[in-house]
């Protein structure tokens, strides 16, 4: 489905992909730990009907339970801290102005 206008420029369209399950099931994970409400939410998003997104759903988390990872953290039981800096490029310091 694609919608069509037109503009200054000439006509302009927008491609629509509407969510496919897998990623309506895994939003819904990331909002909520209960399985019922995952589903309900995946069905809310989908249009879809709760009993075919329930089995969706439960086969989703079967597939997590058994790819959980476990985090470590030192000897002294505190959580490591992980600073990330973002550096510059060399060719973003060389074209910036100069200002003089």
């Amino acid at each position: 489905m694609s919608a069509v206008w037109k503009t200054k420029f000439g006509p302009r369209r927008v491609r629509h992909d509407p969510p496919t399950l897998q990623e309506a099931v895994v939003a819904a994970s990331g909002l909520t730990d209960d399985l019922q409400e995952q589903a309900e939410i995946a069905a809310s998003l989908m249009g879809m009907p709760l009993e075919q997104v329930r089995a969706e759903v439960v086969k989703a988390a079967a597939q997590r339970k058994s790819t959980q990872t476990v985090a470590l953290t030192t000897r002294t039981g505190a959580p490591r801290s992980v600073v990330v800096e973002r550096k510059p490029g060399r060719s973003t310091l060389r074209n910036r102005p100069s200002g003089r």
